[in-house]
């Protein structure tokens, strides 16, 4: 059995370690749990840290339980935050926590024995909970005095927005959570993000004034970038494991685009790279660093396991659109999804099928067709089809005549090429 913590530890993962939880982890097959509030109807990139902590524990031969809030989450944890979270009703926390169940499933084998993952959601023991039983059987346990004295319930305190009774008493319901786990499932450990230290050392104090119980505790590092910007962040927000909300071609180019800095880090934290290949493939990099060894990697290795190598060699083929050699055959490949990703950001136009049809040149349609989009003149565009600068869904022009009879993208998109580096989307209505 694999040493855990350090396991983590090589992988500049761990933050906090509660005396005695290596010791357990070393001495025999051990439950623990981390929990994740179902506040929306997805995971992010800011949650695979704690999935791959899961992981890493199930792969050192020990049993992980992946708590799914669905109590907590009408609660809302402080910790981290500067105001209160909306809270969420019954049905949306429901699908939102069948969602979350589907996504943890790709990372984790459920499928039993010892070490098999289990799911657990605290509204199953929580629904018929009474609050007079919950302020008598547990709140009695822990004092003000011990709440009160934990960072995230003290900087709310001293901020503008003060803190609410709810999100005050979500430290007893988290540390409630632990005890059952403890006491149904034989759970010893939690884990979580080093801002979830505080909650979870009340489940400890709890187990051990309850329960005379002796529980453990770790944290890991919160995720910082090189250049301080947050982690888990792009231009448009949350980078989604739900392809939905992020493109595969996105998730892959998030990963792909990261610093050499950031690059070394993720690598050790992501993947399931063992400490040799690493630091091979470090050096390489180190060698030739504008090849981007390291990212490119990073971004296989995590694109495919979130989701899947069919989605990692069309998000590949994508970035070739733009980055690459592709061809036509390589565009006609990709789904209109993954197309119309990976143009996002290049500047387009449309016109009718009709006038379309009825353009008679590309020179016309790469000008007064399209708006002047491509070029402001014929005179400009036929200059440089001559030149053989433009082509069209990857296909040279070389005639500047040329009728533009041309097999659409999914029946309706031209990309145009101008020069090395410009693109335009042209859709047919």
């Amino acid at each position: 059995m694999k040493n855990f913590v350090e396991e983590l530890r090589w992988r500049g993962m761990v933050h906090d370690v509660m005396p005695g939880t290596e010791e357990q982890l070393n001495k025999e097959v051990t439950a623990g749990y981390i929990g994740f509030d179902p506040t929306a109807d997805s995971l992010h990139i800011g949650h695979l840290v704690q999935i791959m902590t899961l992981v890493h524990f199930q792969r050192c031969g020990h049993k992980p339980v992946a708590l799914v809030g669905g109590a907590t989450g009408m609660v809302g944890d402080p910790s981290g935050k500067s105001a209160e979270r909306n809270l969420l009703s019954e049905d949306v926390l429901r699908h939102n926590v069948a969602c979350v169940r589907k996504q943890l499933e790709k990372f984790l084998d459920f499928t039993g024995g010892a070490s098999g993952a289990e799911m657990v959601n605290n509204y199953d023991w929580f629904k018929e909970f009474r609050f007079l039983d919950f302020i008598r059987d547990v709140g009695k346990h822990i004092t003000v005095n011990y709440m009160m004295a934990k960072d995230s319930v003290r900087k709310r305190l001293e901020g503008e927005n003060g803190l609410s009774f709810t999100e005050f008493t979500y430290q007893l319901v988290q540390g409630y959570d632990f005890l059952w786990l403890y006491e149904n499932k034989n759970c010893k450990i939690q884990m979580g993000g080093s801002d979830q230290w505080g909650n979870i050392v009340t489940g400890t104090e709890l187990i051990r004034r309850k329960s005379d119980g002796n529980a453990f505790a770790m944290t890991t590092k919160l995720i910082t970038k090189a250049d301080g910007t947050k982690f888990g962040k792009s231009e448009g927000g949350n980078v989604w494991l739900d392809p939905a909300k992020t493109s595969p071609y996105k998730f892959y180019q998030y990963w792909l685009n990261v610093s050499d800095e950031d690059a070394k880090n993720f690598i050790r934290i992501f993947t399931l790279k063992e400490q040799q290949e690493i630091e091979a493939l470090i050096a390489e990099h180190a060698l030739a660093p504008q090849e981007r060894k390291l990212q490119k990697a990073l971004a296989q290795d995590i694109t495919i396991r979130v989701h899947s190598e069919e989605e990692y060699i069309k998000a590949i083929q994508a970035s070739n659109v733009l980055f690459g050699n592709s061809t036509k055959e390589d565009l006609q490949s990709l789904d209109e999804g993954t197309l119309l990703s990976a143009l996002e950001g290049v500047e387009q136009t449309s016109i009718s099928r009709a006038d379309y049809n009825a353009t008679a040149t590309v020179t016309d349609l790469l000008s007064v067709a399209t708006g002047c989009l491509v070029f402001p003149s014929k005179g400009e565009a036929r200059k440089m089809i001559q030149a053989g600068g433009v082509s069209i869904n990857k296909v040279k022009l070389t005639d500047p005549n040329q009728n533009p009879s041309f097999d659409l993208l999914q029946n309706k998109y031209l990309i145009a090429q101008k020069g090395k580096k410009n693109y335009y989307l042209i859709t047919i209505q």
